[in-house]
């Protein structure tokens, strides 16, 4: 994984971007304005750049873009740039962090019915757990990525498998509430604005945030293929 840029045309004393159009893709959340409001306010332009800001629905189709060079850069999970190094669900591909985008920002929530019978904390969902067993879900939103290994870590710290005691499945980011509300799990681990959404409707009750499991912790980085970085 390349942390820095590589030699471009920069390093080699010219000033003159080599490409002038960025194909950039941003999932819907909160930690994509740093990107948003480079383009809204014409920071992009300073530098002789055009970030053309692409929409994407879910993680695994960032990665698959990203991956093939459909896009320059992304807004990515730190799990799905080290991921694409190590070749976890796709072929391997040597990846740049570019720069992080934010720290902070994820959290945890149980469904209101839970919530009502007791489960507010991880200690209240693994005694309601015990008292009524049955399939319980949660989810995430990428197996390799931040909000699995929040999710993973609070159940086991609250002395929940994760593996055997509970079923996890991956949602996209913003479809999270809307499972909620129908029953179709029982909580879930994302990213702003979408926790907040799941209190709004009040399907859910916010029981933890990331930072109470690593305190400043890197959220999102901006990421780029690493022969793109070296290229440009």
């Amino acid at each position: 994984m390349t942390a820095l840029p590589g030699q471009g045309a920069h390093a080699g004393g010219s000033d003159r971007p080599e490409k002038t159009e960025l194909r950039v893709g941003f999932m819907p959340l909160a930690d994509c304005a740093t990107l948003v409001m480079a383009s809204v306010i014409g920071f992009d332009e300073k530098y002789g750049i055009r970030l053309v800001l692409e929409r994407q629905h879910s993680w695994s189709a960032m990665r698959d873009r990203l991956n093939t060079g459909e896009l320059d850069a992304a807004q990515a999970l730190y799990g799905l740039l080290y991921g694409l190094q190590m070749g976890i669900g796709s072929a391997p591909r040597d990846m740049a962090l570019l720069m992080n985008l934010n720290q902070n920002g994820q959290s945890i929530v149980l469904s209101r019915a839970l919530a009502e019978r007791g489960a507010r904390d991880g200690a209240g969902l693994a005694a309601l757990m015990r008292s009524e067993p049955r399939r319980y879900t949660f989810a995430h939103t990428f197996p390799p990525g931040n909000h699995a290994m929040w999710l993973c870590y609070w159940l086991a710290a609250a002395g929940i498998d994760p593996v055997k005691d509970a079923q996890l499945v991956t949602v996209p980011p913003g479809q999270m509430a809307a499972n909620l509300e129908a029953g179709h799990m029982d909580g879930f681990c994302a990213g702003e604005p979408w926790s907040r959404r799941a209190l709004q409707c009040g399907a859910g009750a916010l029981v933890a945030s990331s930072s109470q499991v690593w305190p400043d912790h890197p959220g999102k980085a901006l990421g780029a293929r690493a022969d793109f970085v070296a290229a440009h």
